[in-house]
């Protein structure tokens, strides 16, 4: 099947071939451990729901903690004996630039495939998901032979020298609503750097990864290597934690899995804990913004694609109050114009929100806003109810205040909490009020205040006349309880290795 890269001139024709997809009956997915297509050993399965309508798309293995033994002993038999950890980095290169191209050539299919699993629209699916993904694995493809060790300035005859060495196991946990792109942040450097993984999808967004885990083997990574495990948080997702046999843990979720992930540590064997834990994250336009109209579109934008569910959605603007009324109308005929509706149009703007209980969630989000004494200037309803699906209007509260429900905590749906501020001091003050520091906008013509704004704002990242879209070269990582650990960049590469000391007398 050619991907929208073969026929990115003829939109009717990649539409076409989106839609044959679409229209493709899923068999049931199991585990995948060892290299093989493996069933619950108690032969359990569930319903995956697709957002699209509704209905169900297709059954996957309900994981227990006999199958996640399984994977962590085999991901643990593939480390020590080397089949992985022990190849020259030039050889691990090879094979993952080959799961590289593995994935651009199923682009599309496992773009249509994400979509139909969690419903984020095609036109960001595509690039955020495979081809983000492809992009990943050839970044760390190509930094891992070029990870150099060091020598030690020591007494004279005496040698130092630091090695960096893979760490062994990897228990990775990542989330629904980009499983492909966040897998690979993951997935890419450990692999890289010599580990071995065990991967936990979530359980309604397992689809994308199970298939990766089969082009891993096809491009050349060894069985056992890469395992995957689905099923419930509560049962495999404890078990891979818990397990005296891994070494690391990396997540993306919540706060309170988080938690729950660095108490099972705890009582586990101590393996180190990386968390990506979402935020609040403000967007702070002040009356210098140098195109109004620009910043409208792109804040629009950094909160309503993908219906908001992005850690990093720009859910908190902060507005100067002399431009406060201007803008917010700017950014609401910005909203108006974003079309919500089936994520496999490409006409669509913004897709399905992924679950019923997340739509609930989000519309209890906006009542208790409202009770609080927030207005709504746009959307706050359930829309095209008749599909089936899960769709939400964009929507736009104003008046919305610093101890609000809806200022502080992580709503994660297409809701914009809108608050005005009079100076400089003020938006730092509001932008720092909150637990989360994952990411953070500022818009200014004037250059001494956005370095300010960067080294003022409590974040990991500090957007300045844009909002989103960096790349691989950047880590993305949180302060406060956005978590710790980054993603991204060649600083990824350092939660995968261990450095080891050899002391040699001469």
């Amino acid at each position: 099947m050619p991907t929208t890269q073969t026929n990115k001139g003829n939109p009717l024709m990649i539409q076409s071939e989106i839609d044959a997809l679409r229209g493709k009956v899923l068999t049931p997915r199991n585990h995948f451990i060892d290299g093989c297509t493996i069933p619950s050993n108690e032969g359990r399965t569930h319903d995956v729901l697709s957002p699209i309508d509704g209905q169900v798309l297709t059954q996957i293995a309900e994981g227990t903690p006999c199958d996640m033994d399984a994977a962590i002993a085999s991901a643990r038999a593939a480390f020590e004996d080397g089949r992985w950890a022990r190849r020259a980095p030039s050889e691990r290169k090879k094979i993952l630039l080959k799961l590289a191209d593995l994935i651009e050539k199923h682009a599309l299919e496992l773009a249509v495939l994400g979509v139909r699993d969690n419903g984020t629209e095609i036109t960001m699916a595509m690039k955020a998901e495979p081809m983000s993904a492809a992009g990943t694995f050839r970044y760390y493809a190509e930094a891992i032979d070029k990870v150099y060790g060091q020598i030690a300035p020591t007494a004279e005859n005496v040698l130092g020298l630091i090695h960096h060495a893979p760490v062994g196991v990897v228990g990775a946990i990542v989330p629904w609503n980009m499983p492909m792109m966040i897998g690979a942040w993951k997935l890419a450097p450990a692999l890289a750097a010599g580990n071995s993984v065990v991967l936990k999808p979530a359980e309604s967004a397992s689809l994308t990864l199970l298939k990766l885990a089969e082009l891993a083997v096809e491009a050349g990574i060894p069985e056992g290597v890469l395992n995957v495990v689905t099923g419930s948080g509560r049962v495999v997702g404890e078990t891979l934690a818990l397990s005296m046999d891994v070494d690391i843990l990396v997540f993306t979720g919540s706060g309170a899995t988080g938690r729950k992930l660095l108490e099972y540590s705890a009582r586990s064997n101590l393996k180190r804990c990386y968390l990506e834990l979402g935020g609040k994250s403000p967007n702070i336009v002040f009356k210098d913004v140098t195109d109004l109209a620009q910043a409208a579109k792109v804040s629009a934008a950094g909160i309503f694609r993908n219906s908001g569910q992005i850690c990093v959605a720009a859910s908190r603007l902060l507005v100067q109050a002399d431009i406060h009324d201007d803008f917010v109308a700017e950014l609401v005929e910005n909203a108006e114009a974003m079309q919500v509706g089936d994520p496999l149009d490409l006409n669509n703007h913004i897709g399905a929100v992924h679950s019923l209980s997340e739509l609930d969630a989000n519309l209890e989000f906006v009542k208790k806003a409202q009770v609080e004494g927030a207005e709504l200037q746009l959307g706050g309803d359930q829309i095209l109810k008749d599909t089936g699906g899960y769709y939400m209007a964009p929507t736009v509260m104003t008046g919305v205040r610093s101890t609000d429900t809806l200022f502080r905590n992580e709503v994660f749906g297409p809701v914009l909490a809108v608050t005005p501020f009079e100076t400089e001091e003020e938006a730092i003050q509001l932008a720092n009020s909150t637990e989360y520091g994952l990411s953070a906008g500022v818009w200014t013509s004037n250059l001494s205040r956005a370095h300010r704004m960067v080294a003022g704002i409590r974040s990991g990242v500090v957007h300045v006349n844009t909002y989103g879209g960096s790349d691989l070269t950047v880590p993305l990582g949180g302060v406060k309880q956005s978590g710790n650990g980054h993603d991204k960049s060649l600083h990824a590469l350092e939660k995968y290795s261990d450095l080891k000391t050899a002391w040699i007398q001469l």
